[in-house]
């Protein structure tokens, strides 16, 4: 009898290695993450074009910019991802193309504003650029920690002993983690004067 007690507790231990636990926890806090960084793009979603519109007035000659702006998020809030699709680099990178869109239309706006010096002295407009730059701040922090627990969680499925029960249990695949777009590291170029 004492055999078998040790030999099921040495069973356990053993099962317990092996990433019975760790890789759905580590696998649903990487679900989490990114449900926080589409809350953040959802926020941004959300907030800027009631901004928008409430400057728009004010903006007549802008026009064109304040609608790709609207546009570009009315294609962003499209494009959805669920945590079940973040295996698939294409989704991934769907969705990062359409909130990547939607980013340079903002900064079209910004940049037209800054053009613009008496624009910038409506309350409107400053709001509406504090709004943009807080709602970038949550996306970068969102997206930090999205890859933060991506990585937790692909080193955990791919090391020993949790890969044994990753691989066993679970049959899990590693997530794609987000990923700047091509030529975010170049400054972008910002000019204060006419471009005639």
């Amino acid at each position: 009898m004492k055999f078998r007690a040790l030999l099921a507790l040495a069973g356990a231990a053993l099962l317990a290695g092996c990433g019975l636990n760790s890789v759905p926890t580590a696998e649903e806090n990487a679900k989490a993450k990114w449900a926080d960084v589409q809350a953040a793009y959802q926020r941004r979603a959300d907030t800027i074009p009631a901004l928008v519109n409430t400057v728009k007035g004010a903006a007549a000659s802008e026009g064109k910019i304040l609608t790709d702006v609207v546009e570009a998020r009315a294609k962003a809030t499209s494009v959805q991802i669920t945590a079940n699709d973040l295996t698939d680099p294409n989704k991934v990178a769907a969705f990062q193309a359409a909130q990547n869109q939607f980013g340079g239309s903002i900064g079209r706006l910004i940049a037209s504003v800054e053009a613009y010096p008496q624009l910038q002295s409506q309350a409107t407009f400053k709001t509406l650029m504090d709004q943009v730059e807080g709602s970038n701040n949550r996306i970068t922090i969102a997206v930090r920690d999205y890859n933060t627990a991506v990585q937790a969680y692909n080193t955990r499925i791919r090391t020993f002993p949790d890969a044994i029960g990753a691989k066993i249990f679970y049959g899990a695949k590693p997530i794609v983690p987000f990923q700047a777009q091509a030529g975010a590291e170049k400054m972008p170029d910002v000019s204060f004067g006419n471009s005639n």
